[in-house]
């Protein structure tokens, strides 16, 4: 693979802990979780729009009926940009508040809400990864995690890529687009054994299901075949930070890379929003909430 790619930074915001990106009408969402804001960047100019949640806020997802649906430390709930106004939808986890909040969240192509939750903590076991479909009905599917990340599904609906940072492993479950029922897990990557330095944290799929996986305090996105678990790239970012990846652009052929500030290091960029051109790769549009 020897393409030239180019790798800068765009909008001027520094995050605390960007994550949680996803390209919806010319604009890349994402999520500083640590700030607690919602910010809305526009790759072409650079200008962003940001809102103050009020809380910690691990993800957000468009809806097809507008506004945007969030999860964080009071749950699931819809967003209306333009007034405010927010609208409960579930809080299975209450109970555990402070220790544990939403974390990483994804649609379905179905238009189902996935989302994880983390202990941030780090009590193991003690999160949980949810499905929320389109009436609202929230079921738990996969249960003693530790810290929900990086949901993704290939292009036939037939298997969804899931990890639970901690593990260092991409697993991938069997996926009826039907029901949202899942089956039995297997293993795609052990990143420990790959010697993949930092741990795998967001993740997308391109339109070739290869898997890009942000290799948090690695300073690392990798290209992963899930077939037969072979790294199949690697591109390294000026800053260790690497939290979570989406594509996105006109052709959707361009990678979005959110990082956040290390607790010593001080490096020049780190927080920023990185874009990635050149990789020869694109990915489908993103998925809306709803049905």
């Amino acid at each position: 693979m020897n393409q030239t790619i180019t790798i800068q930074p765009v909008g001027s915001r520094v995050s605390n802990w960007g994550e949680g990106p996803i390209f919806f009408k010319d604009h890349l969402l994402y999520v500083d979780i640590e700030d607690h804001t919602l910010i809305r960047l526009n790759p072409e100019t650079g200008s962003e729009e940001t809102w103050e949640m009020g809380e910690r806020i691990g993800t957000v997802v468009p809806m097809k009926t507008g506004g945007f649906l969030c999860a964080g430390d009071s749950g699931i709930y819809t967003f209306d940009p333009n007034t405010g106004e927010r609208k409960k939808l579930a809080d299975p986890e209450a109970e555990k508040r402070p220790d544990n909040r939403f974390n990483d969240g994804k649609c379905d192509p179905s238009g189902r809400f996935w989302g994880g939750t983390i202990s941030t903590v780090k009590k193991t076991g003690d999160a949980n990864l949810y499905m929320l479909d389109g009436q609202g009905k929230l079921s738990l599917k996969v249960s003693n995690v530790t810290n929900s990340n990086g949901i993704c599904w290939n292009g036939d609906a037939k298997v969804m890529y899931y990890i639970d940072t901690p593990t260092k492993k991409i697993m991938a479950y069997p996926f009826d687009n039907e029901t949202g029922e899942i089956g039995e897990p297997s293993l795609v990557l052990d990143t420990v054994e790959a010697g993949l330095a930092g741990s795998p944290d967001g993740m997308t799929i391109d339109a070739e299901d290869k898997l890009w996986v942000a290799m948090c305090h690695g300073g690392l996105v990798v290209c992963v075949d899930p077939v037969t678990g072979q790294v199949y790239r690697k591109v390294e970012f000026p800053c260790v930070e690497t939290t979570a990846c989406a594509f996105g652009g006109p052709n959707h052929d361009r990678l979005f890379v959110t990082t956040g500030l290390h607790k010593t290091l001080r490096e020049p960029d780190a927080g920023k929003v990185f874009v990635v051109d050149g990789l020869q790769a694109a990915a489908a549009p993103s998925f809306s909430y709803g049905n």
